[in-house]
């Protein structure tokens, strides 16, 4: 059984075609290298490399599972929406 206690983070990453994957992990770096390495989620093989384009904290597992799940239902606009808007945003706060 996987540990629940600590920080969780949802990650997004854009694959070598354009689309996007969502996953939650405690090591985004640790999670990206694994994909990269292609060991990772079967989805991503041959799309790869793959780019992190968002990530966010939670203290438990349970509420970054939720935000995973309600991530995926978006459509592809919608998605691409939300990454542009958050990239936007970090450029803004790092001004």
């Amino acid at each position: 059984m996987e540990n629940r206690e600590g920080k969780f983070f949802v990650y997004i990453v854009q694959c070598k075609d354009g689309t996007f994957y969502t996953g939650y992990t405690k090591n985004v770096e640790e999670r990206i290298a694994l994909h990269n390495s292609g060991n990772g989620a079967k989805y991503l093989r041959g799309r790869l490399p793959v780019k992190l384009v968002y990530m966010k904290g939670y203290h438990y597992y349970k509420n970054a599972l939720s935000a995973e799940r309600r991530f995926k239902k978006l459509t592809r606009e919608q998605k691409s929406e939300f990454i542009r808007i958050y990239a936007e945003n970090k450029c803004n706060i790092a001004k």
